[in-house]
Order: structure tokens, then sequence, then C-alpha cells
């Protein structure tokens, strides 16, 4: 049955790691391209902290559903770059690059908040530290999926830009694109895991993911 209540937890703890999430996600591709000479996602009011800018609902809510989600895709103009190719690789790095740092900070919280001492177990600093900490831990697992998410190297994931930049131009070229055709592929996988009875998420994803938090010393 449909636990209401169980939900709206979910949701509390889960709004701000998402948010911060894939908004520094969006950002950190816009920064790096803009750094690389790219005005775009700047002219686009892109390179903000912001969520509103960087939130796509769907995605939003398929997060809440499949713990899988994606933002509004930052416009890159690689032909601002001097080096597109390479250009393009840093600038896909960047956005994982930018969940792995914020898990970091996140698991940094999560083991500040676990090592306070607290005096008074029913008093008002427990009431606020307890949900704290489920946020910071919330935090960690939320980068981690989205960052190692998106390293897959499937287009359109950032993973995909990364494996352009070594692949022959002309093979590179067809591999980008194969990107219209990327997202049902993933779909597809989750769809094949459902019929195969077979996790995508646990198959794939979550080993890295457990690999990461324990690195981060933090339990999921």
């Amino acid at each position: 049955m449909f636990d209401i209540s169980s939900t709206i937890r979910e949701i509390a703890v889960l709004a701000v790691p998402l948010l911060a999430a894939l908004t520094l996600h969006e950002l950190a591709h816009g920064f790096v391209a803009y750094k690389l000479g790219d005005p775009t996602a700047k002219k686009a009011g892109r390179l903000t902290l912001n969520p509103l800018k960087h939130l796509d609902p769907i995605g939003t809510v398929v997060f809440f559903l499949i713990k899988i989600g994606w933002a509004k895709p930052v416009p890159v103009d690689p032909r601002y770059f001097k080096n597109p190719r390479a250009g393009m690789a840093l600038v896909s790095i960047a956005g994982p690059g930018a969940n792995f740092i914020l898990a970091a900070i996140f698991a940094a919280g999560f083991h500040l908040i676990n090592s306070t001492t607290v005096s008074d177990p029913e008093g008002v600093a427990l009431k606020v530290l307890v949900p704290l900490l489920l946020i910071c831990q919330a935090g960690v697992l939320v980068n981690l999926i989205l960052g190692v998410f998106n390293l897959m190297p499937v287009p359109p994931l950032d993973g995909s830009g990364i494996v352009q930049y070594f692949l022959p131009q002309r093979l590179a070229y067809q591999y980008e694109r194969f990107g219209r055709y990327g997202i049902f592929v993933i779909l597809g996988l989750f769809i094949l895991g459902d019929i195969l009875g077979f996790s995508v998420l646990g198959t794939f994803l979550f080993p890295p993911v457990r690999f990461g938090a324990a690195l981060l010393g933090v339990p999921l």
C-alpha cells in the first residue's frame, strides 16, 4: 500500500541533495565551457546556482521513482574551443566531477554530525542533527549515483563525451550521431532488466556507488 507519510519523509530528505546535485552538475558543465571560451551557457542564464534554471520537471520526478534523473542540459557550442574535442571532453568530465566533489562534501558533513556529542537525547539538538545526518547521507548517495550514471559511455551521457576524445574523428562523429537514440537505449536497459528479472542499477551502477560510499566511509 502507498505510504504517503514515508514518501513525504523521503522527499524531504532527498530534496536538498537532489537540487544541489543537479544544479552543480549543470553549472560545472557551463562554467568549464565558459572558461574555455564558450559564452553560450552564460548568455542563456545558466551560470547560476538557481536550481529553477536547471531543473527538468520530468527528470526530477523520475529520480524519486527509480533514483535516476536528469536536469536540462546546459547549451555548449564547441566551435568556441581552440580544441573542440578536448574541450568537450573537459566539459563532459566537469559534471560528474562536480557530483563526486559534492559527495565528498556531504560525507564530511555526515562525519562531522555523526561525531557530535549530544548531551540530551530528547533535546532539540538531536531533532535537528538526525535530519541533517540523513540529508548528508542522502547527499552522498544521490551524487555518487548521478556521477556514476553520467559516466556511462552511452550518448548523450557525459561518458560519451569522454569516449569521443579517444576515437578517430570519423568514428567519433558517428558515435555522437547515435546520441539521438541514446535515451531509448537507456530506457530499453531498464525495461529489459524488468523483463529478465535483473536490476540495471544493481548490476551496473550500485557496485561503483557502494565502492565510493565505502571510500568516503558513509553507510548506504
